[in-house]
């Protein structure tokens, strides 16, 4: 018998068209007031399987784009993907990483529309995810908010998110993430997936079923474990993860409780740092054009780093300059988040949802490596001497530990050595040392909505509250020789050993306020138009109980700023239509305006609380302007029958950005780890003016009865800077108006006016195919990533690049066995085995940027069985 499903991308029409019965009855989107139960599918309910044929749906906001992928379609992906890697195929989105499933998030990136990442929105079942930064301070990624298997859904907005979405970032769109619903049976799912490099994932989930004197109460437990090594050295990325949920659905309201634990070690890839020389400028040096393709760690293997890699002062090889390697690096998170929603139905026409929650998050982030390459920040601590060095211009310089600098002629080189030798010994005698950035985030917050229904026009009315405190430390250990075993990538070390110092900490309290209203108006049976506007307030404080030491960090005059900036719009406007031609094709419009706040990160560059001066920090309180966009978008959705069970479902989208007042932090301290030095450096902090953008999304599904389907996507970006800025800038804003053309910095001034924004690709194309037989299912995809630029004057760039994947799964045909479920799969990543960079960390005006590899092919068998 030849089996209906719908492939992941079955998409073009089910993921962008909406049917001509949705066109005529759409309302207003609903996720302010019931985000977590909605159906995965067409026709499904609440309590459907989640192993059900899954269905690409349209949400009710049809006057935008926005595309709706199931959680079941995620896990053909890839078993226990996360829910950022499963929307890359997705039109429009641009989401790489270092491993197949997309849990590591120190070299992920993602781009939407020309929008990176920490400028877009993201949810979990509506609780506020924060903007997604490595070094994060209001929130967490959805993999470790949810665990892969319990995503019912992904919901995509590539142009501009719900006016209700619970987010401070969101220029660009947004990504909203919802768990699945208990079932109304008792049942248990479990799956076990092994594969490359000692892969193995565990999932197990127990249902309870409809319970109860009235049998609405229901609710799930479940567990997930990974363990997988990294493909180019001996890093166990692993980890364990639990959720709960429960849900009373009686007739007065609905209350759902949920809770997650998360507990991640990931180790992290170092990027390599490439150099391309300037037009007539001087040729790259042997050093420069060292370039490995990777970079891998020499953990566990700490004698041989020792002793064949470092000098006896801790130094890395001179010949290897920013692209030495280090013997360890990881990112350790440990977090809990709840929930309680309770969704009153106060009348027929009246509903009240109120959603409390609470996350906490302690993390660190590790890099253990040469003492010669920290000893800049090192020495003015562990050396008592340093005072005098200075004076006497002695300091050791990068990677010079214990090398007398050419001015200094207060010491011979023997006596430099043995101040080098002296440092090594009070770094624990290795030539080793950690540095950690420590984290820790409390956020609590309150979600609230009403929606009245008046027949013709759906209105809801609400706001989102949250209060966040955080703290951020820079701290650096010793590597003990004597002790190896405290220094490991699966332990914390402040767990292990004192700190040999703290070289700052940072305290951030941050107050959101959003609040919005919004009117759906089915003006005619045809005509539907959405219009509503959004408040976003900002009330952040942030100050350093421990001050860095004068010479630890680049760039820093005084110490680092402290105080408050308050910024508030009390006015974001949103307005669109759809229009339902005939039932087949719909017209839609959507424009809106969005707000990213300051970041206030403590610990790095990005946010006005890390530059370099308290003067720099009062220009911005005083006279900044946060980021803002004006998103315009337009489209055409057609869906056909064309008879004999062919069918076709299409969509053009076009959308146009002004996007102002964009910030760039320029590093004081480039090159390096991810392109930053590993002793850091505070930032220059500047308005470098607007980007305008227009692109095109453009995709088709064409399917053959219910055993073939084709989808295709092809997007279209051309995100352009409108000014050059000044690199010497002392305010806080350094646009010129000009536009001199060509890729050299001319007096201070870099040319970016015209040039395409770094990172992002003009041209992506996605393409999906899906066989289905009997038992059996064959589905391959294609991802295409077109040239991205790599520095902001466009002077250097990486080449395109084509992957594809592949996935063979057979099931066991139903009333064989006593289970409702079995299935085997094999998924193939990379099948291609190529190579190229992946994902791009951009710092530079020009010349210079670090990238990481695509990961090789890996292979993955799962068995799951449901119960």
């Amino acid at each position: 018998m030849i089996r209906s499903t719908t492939s992941l991308f079955a998409l073009a029409g089910a993921l962008f068209c909406a049917d001509a019965a949705s066109a005529q009855t759409a309302v207003a989107d609903t996720s302010a007031t019931q985000p977590d139960d909605r159906p995965a599918g067409a026709g499904q309910s609440d309590t459907a399987q989640p192993d059900d044929a899954a269905t690409i749906v349209i949400t009710g906001r049809s006057t935008r784009s926005s595309t709706e992928l199931p959680g079941t379609e995620m896990q053909k992906i890839l078993p226990g993907v996360s829910p950022l890697k499963a929307i890359q195929t997705l039109p429009g989105v641009l989401y790489i990483t270092a491993d197949p499933w997309g849990y590591n998030e120190q070299n992920a990136q993602i781009f939407i529309h020309g929008f990176a990442a920490n400028q877009l929105g993201y949810t979990m079942d509506g609780i506020p995810l924060g903007d997604q930064s490595y070094g994060n301070y209001n929130g967490l990624s959805p993999q470790r908010a949810v665990i892969s298997e319990n995503v019912g859904r992904v919901v995509v907005s590539t142009g501009a998110g719900d006016l209700a979405t619970a987010s401070n970032s969101n220029l660009g769109g947004t990504v909203e993430t919802y768990s699945s619903a208990p079932l109304d049976t008792f049942g248990i799912q479990a799956a076990q997936t092994f594969g490359s490099y000692g892969t193995s994932r565990t999932s197990v989930r127990i249902d309870t079923g409809a319970f109860g004197v009235d049998g609405n109460t229901s609710a799930y437990l479940s567990a997930a474990r990974q363990h997988a090594r990294a493909w180019d050295f001996n890093g166990i990325q692993g980890g364990w993860q639990a959720n709960g949920k429960f849900v009373n659905d009686g007739k007065a309201g609905k209350l759902t409780l949920y809770f997650d634990y998360n507990d991640m070690t990931q180790p992290n890839e170092d990027a390599t740092t490439f150099f391309k020389p300037s037009a007539g400028g001087a040729p790259a040096t042997p050093v420069q054009l060292y370039t490995p393709y990777t970079k891998p760690f020499f953990y566990p293997d700490l004698a041989t780093y020792r002793t064949s890699y470092l000098n006896a002062l801790g130094n890395s090889p001179t010949a290897q300059g920013s692209n030495y390697r280090n013997y360890y690096s990881d990112a350790q998170r440990t977090d809990y988040l709840l929930y309680m929603r309770y969704d009153a139905h106060l009348s027929d026409r009246v509903t009240w949802s109120t959603t409390g929650y609470f996350h906490h998050n302690d993390g660190v982030g590790v890099v253990a490596g040469p003492l010669g390459q920290s000893i800049t920040t090192a020495q003015p601590y562990l050396d008592p001497n340093y005072a005098t060095a200075v004076a006497n211009k002695c300091q050791f310089g990068g990677n010079g530990n214990g090398v007398r600098p050419a001015a200094c002629t207060a010491l011979t080189d023997a006596q430099a050595a043995a101040a080098g030798a002296a440092l090594v010994a009070a770094t624990g005698g290795s030539g080793l040392i950690t540095r950690t950035t420590e984290y820790r985030i409390d956020r609590g917050g309150i979600i609230s909505a009403v929606a009245l229904d008046l027949g013709n026009h759906k209105i809801e009315f609400g706001g989102w509250f949250e209060r966040n405190s955080t703290t951020q430390y820079r701290r650096w250990y010793a590597v003990d020789i004597t002790n190896p075993a405290a220094s490991t990538p699966y332990i914390r070390p402040l767990d292990a050993k004192s700190p040999l110092f703290t070289q700052y900490q940072g305290e951030a309290r941050i107050n959101e306020l959003q609040l919005h209203l919004q009117d759906s108006w089915q003006v005619t049976r045809k005509l539907l138009v959405n219009a509503g506007f959004k408040t976003s307030a900002q009330w952040a404080n942030g100050w350093f109980p421990v001050q860095p030491k004068a010479g630890s960090l680049s760039g820093l005059a005084g110490g680092l700023p402290q105080g408050r900036i308050d910024t508030k719009n009390w006015f974001l406007p949103a307005v669109g239509a759809n229009y339902n031609l005939n039932g087949h094709e719909q017209l839609y419009f959507n424009v809106q305006k969005n707000l990213r706040q300051y970041q206030a990160y403590l610990a790095g560059g990005g946010g006005p609380w890390f530059t370099g001066s308290q003067a720099a920090f009062n220009a911005f309180a005083d006279q900044g302007k946060p980021e803002s966009s004006w998103t315009y978008e337009g489209g055409l959705r057609t869906s056909r029958g064309l008879g004999n069970g062919i069918g076709f479902d299409a969509q053009v989208n076009y959308y146009h950005v002004v996007f102002n007042n964009r910030l760039l932090a320029i590093s004081t301290n480039p090159g390096g780890i991810a392109g930053s030095g590993i002793t850091g450096g505070t930032s220059i902090l500047v308005n470098v003016g607007d980007v305008h953008t227009d692109g095109v999304d453009a995709a088709f599904t064409f399917r053959v009865g219910r055993t073939f389907s084709l989808y295709n996507a092809t997007s279209y970006n051309l995100s352009k800077y409108q000014s050059d800025y000044s690199s010497t800038a002392t305010g806080i804003g350094a646009a010129t108006g000009t536009c001199i053309g060509g890729y050299v910095v001319t007096a201070g001034v870099v040319p970016t006016c015209g040039k395409q924004l770094p990172g992002t690709p003009k041209w992506m194309n996605k393409t999906v195919a899906t066989l289905s037989v009997g038992p059996f299912e064959a589905q391959v995809i294609g991802d295409f990533v077109g040239r991205r630029f790599a520095t902001f004057t466009n002077d250097a760039s990486v080449p395109s690049y084509f992957l594809t994947s592949l996935r063979l799964a057979a099931k066991v045909p139903e009333n064989v066995l006593p289970l409702r479920k079995l299935e085997v799969s094999l998924n193939v990543t990379n099948l291609t085995d190529r190579k190229g960079v992946s994902t791009l960390s951009i710092g530079s005006a020009t010349n210079s940027y670090s990238a990481y590899p695509i990961a090789p092919r890996q292979w993955f068998l799962t068995v799951s069985a449901a119960y």
